[in-house]
């Protein structure tokens, strides 16, 4: 199935026949039958007319929107999933020791697949990483013990600082960073992280709304205007997995280059040109695809894509069911 990635400016989207057309500024024209497309994102200034929009509504193919850079604004998405007797329950469950047991399981899974990332980069660098290994073995140790939201998180954010240190000692040294730094993104690492971050929070977004749960009611992260909470829970298991393995074998691979990346003077910050844009587009798509066998509860390998939409399936269930123990984080080794 299709997933379209619009980076090209001022392309125009729209639909003839049974296709999905795209007309770039040079001329050149691409055609996506309908049926095959399941998801169309759209990078800066592009247009899309009424017509392409009122087909994917039909059709339950969501139009996502982002800056240029990479800023998630939001996304057109058919009603037809909305479960309003499963919202008022997700509602009701936020606060709970449900919601707490939840939290551990997520956190946990977090910091352990960092520390596996952090662990193989180590290795193939050939640097001594022991030492944050096991104070990061030691973060994971402590979650399930935590009796608050608040207590889970200051480890999560104790072990991601640990981490973020570590993986910029891993990297090619014009690659190098000094920690997160989100909005504006200050250097090329964190230029990706944060583009591979918006596009994950997306993909959890339509999971999300697919099995008529609330995407801004979340349980981990405090509420916030205009943020998905409930996509920032459920993808923090998913970050090292996907986006921060994918942006390490970029960087150390030597397949993004610095060239790749430039300073906005009007907007400060760091950014993917529309070759790195590329790059990083193909690469991500490319890895969404690969099957894996990271789920303890199914014995075959699925797509990482599906296996965030089970991940949700089986979220929804813990919820539906009041039972902590029906969810199963990815644990990867």
């Amino acid at each position: 199935m299709g997933y379209l990635y619009i980076t090209e400016s001022d392309a125009q989207i729209g639909i003839a026949d049974r296709y999905v057309t795209v007309k770039n500024r040079d001329g050149s024209l691409t055609k996506i039958p309908v049926e095959t497309l399941e998801s169309i994102s759209i990078f800066g200034r592009s247009q899309i007319t009424t017509q392409c929009i009122q087909n994917c509504l039909k059709r339950g193919v969501p139009v996502s929107y982002y800056s240029k850079g990479g800023n998630y604004f939001g996304r057109l998405q058919s009603t037809g999933h909305i479960n309003v007797g499963r919202q008022r329950k997700q509602a009701c469950l936020l606060g709970t020791e449900l919601a707490l047991e939840l939290a551990r399981k997520i956190i946990k899974s977090k910091i352990h697949n960092q520390y596996v990332v952090m662990q193989r980069y180590g290795k193939s660098r050939n640097t001594d990483v022991s030492q944050a290994c096991t104070q990061m073995k030691i973060l994971m140790k402590k979650v399930p013990d935590c009796s608050s939201i608040e207590k889970i998180m200051g480890y999560e954010g104790n072990a991601a600082k640990l981490y973020f240190q570590t993986l910029s000692q891993l990297v090619e040294p014009i690659f190098s960073f000094k920690g997160r730094s989100r909005r504006p993104p200050m250097d090329p690492f964190n230029s990706m992280l944060s583009l591979g971050y918006s596009i994950l929070m997306n993909e959890f977004y339509g999971k999300i709304e697919t099995r008529g749960l609330h995407p801004y009611f979340g349980f981990i992260h405090q509420d916030r205007e205009k943020h998905p909470t409930l996509a920032s829970d459920l993808m923090e298991e998913w970050r090292a997995v996907i986006v921060d393995s994918l942006v390490m074998s970029l960087v150390n691979g030597h397949e993004i280059l610095e060239e790749h990346f430039y300073q906005d003077m009007e907007n400060p910050g760091v950014f993917l040109t529309k070759d790195g844009m590329s790059i990083f587009i193909k690469k991500l798509e490319n890895k969404m695809r690969q099957d894996v066998q990271y789920l303890d509860y199914i014995d075959y390998s699925v797509s990482f894509r599906r296996a965030m939409e089970l991940q949700v399936a089986s979220f929804s269930r813990a919820l539906e069911e009041e039972d902590a123990e029906i969810y199963h984080p990815i644990w990867i080794r």
